[in-house]
């Protein structure tokens, strides 16, 4: 929530040095300025919508630009700062619930996922509970937590949901083994260069209570095929 205030608080000021022009600017760069002025407030826009649906904030438009406008204008506010704070209180209480709500499901529906998976042929269970089944047995060295490499990887939740993909994108990702999550620093070292394998990586290993931004919630189970290219 601190992300969407502290954005729009940036891009405004942004938004302000450059529309403010000085006194004797000619005509075209009085042009020029409100044209650069248009853009910043398009982008200050966008950013505040991608940062609300990157949060599953829901909104009403109407009242959002209501808000924004009397602030800017330094109109008679419809709420009392004590109000505001108080609206913005129950709401972070609904958001945290909320949360807290959808952790348990994701917990007791990964345990379970888990518990199926790992009774299927090939797949494998370490002593801290990843899960892993070699698509591609590799034949080369094996990274250590030092190095870093060169690799593939597609992410989804059990259901199926795409939360990231070097695959889509075209584009191998670098980065190394350990400055990932548990789980990657866990299954990298035990792939041989050359090897794609399928992770199957409890909350523990990932992201835990906190998940990662919109898509990821609190103690999901996370499924990676993963392709290691190269050692650097």
């Amino acid at each position: 929530m601190r992300s969407v205030f502290c954005s729009f608080h940036s891009y405004l000021l942004v938004s302000l040095a450059l529309a403010g022009l000085p006194g004797g600017a000619s005509a075209q760069d009085a042009a020029a300025g409100a044209d650069m002025a248009d853009k910043v407030s398009y982008v200050i826009g966008t950013n505040i919508g991608r940062n609300l649906q990157r949060d599953g904030i829901e909104i009403q438009m109407e009242q959002l630009m209501a808000g924004l406008k009397d602030a800017f204008e330094g109109n008679e506010l419809k709420l009392s700062e004590e109000e505001m704070q108080q609206v913005m209180a129950a709401f972070q209480q609904k958001l945290q619930q909320k949360a807290s709500e959808a952790g348990v499901k994701n917990m007791e529906d990964g345990k379970t996922f888990l518990e199926t998976n790992g009774k299927k042929e090939g797949v494998v269970t370490t002593d801290s509970g990843l899960q892993y089944l070699v698509l591609t047995k590799g034949e080369g060295a094996l990274p250590k937590t030092t190095d870093t490499i060169k690799a593939h990887y597609h992410g989804t939740l059990i259901d199926g949901t795409v939360f990231d993909s070097s695959v889509q994108r075209g584009e191998p990702a670098t980065f190394p083994v350990g400055g990932v999550i548990p789980g990657w620093t866990e299954a990298l070292q035990l792939m041989p260069l050359g090897s794609k394998w399928r992770l199957f990586i409890p909350s523990s290993l990932a992201y835990g209570e906190r998940g990662a931004g919109a898509q990821i919630g609190p103690h999901s189970t996370l499924i990676f095929d993963v392709e290691l290219l190269g050692i650097e």
